[in-house]
């Protein structure tokens, strides 16, 4: 009932901050695989005006985005305008996390982007020329259970309408879970600002997980 009452809130206030033309909102997703990312969008975008409401999500880079540098793609996506909300499912943290698991480039060169990241954040906060008030971000990580994040595989192999979510991938990369909890909390602990702070979500219980990120949402 509370979830259900912060939604219609939610909607509310988005309407409130379209017609104040002043702020807009980045909301930031991340999660190992099933942990709820995808879930949490249809959860909180779905009580939005779709007019106001911008997702985006981010898979591997292309050659393009490449070339350009890590956060090319992301300031591309990020809010231009004031009264937009913008969702990141998977966001620039992708580049200090799957990178240094896997080893796709150097310490050398993922270290430094935690410093990168935080003023591209604290710069997104500031008040600007395009939006008056500052940009508000609010950044997820939907933390799960390894034995949860089982099951919910398991779901997906034991029913048939959930197989075109199979991906070989996510099974492979359990075989990594200590290695991207450490990636995750080095992250988390580097780039949690008062600008643009992290909230570490018990996601095991997906009514839980919609519960007190759709409050944050409304308190922010």
């Amino acid at each position: 009932a509370q979830t259900a009452a912060n939604l219609e809130r939610i909607a509310e206030l988005q309407e409130l901050m379209h017609f104040e033309n002043k702020y807009s909102m980045l909301i930031v997703l991340q999660a190992m695989d099933t942990g709820g990312k995808d879930g949490t969008v249809r959860v909180i975008g779905g009580a939005m005006n779709p007019a106001g409401v911008r997702v985006v999500s981010f898979k591997q880079p292309t050659k393009e985005e490449l070339a350009n540098g890590f956060m090319w793609r992301i300031e591309n996506a990020a809010p231009k305008k004031p009264g937009e909300v913008v969702i990141f499912n998977r966001s620039q943290y992708e580049d200090v996390g799957v990178v240094r698991v896997h080893n796709i480039v150097p310490e050398a060169t993922w270290r430094p982007r935690f410093d990168i990241i935080k003023k591209f954040e604290k710069d997104l906060g500031a008040p600007s020329k395009e939006i008056p008030g500052g940009t508000h971000v609010l950044k997820f990580f939907l933390h799960i259970s390894k034995d949860e994040q089982w099951g919910r595989l398991m779901d997906r192999v034991n029913d048939p309408d959930k197989h075109y979510k199979l991906n070989e991938g996510d099974f492979k990369e359990r075989a990594f879970w200590d290695d991207y909890m450490k990636a995750y909390s080095e992250a988390i602990e580097k780039t949690s600002t008062e600008d643009a702070p992290w909230f570490v979500i018990p996601a095991n219980r997906k009514w839980l997980r919609d519960l007190i990120i759709s409050q944050i949402v409304v308190d922010h």
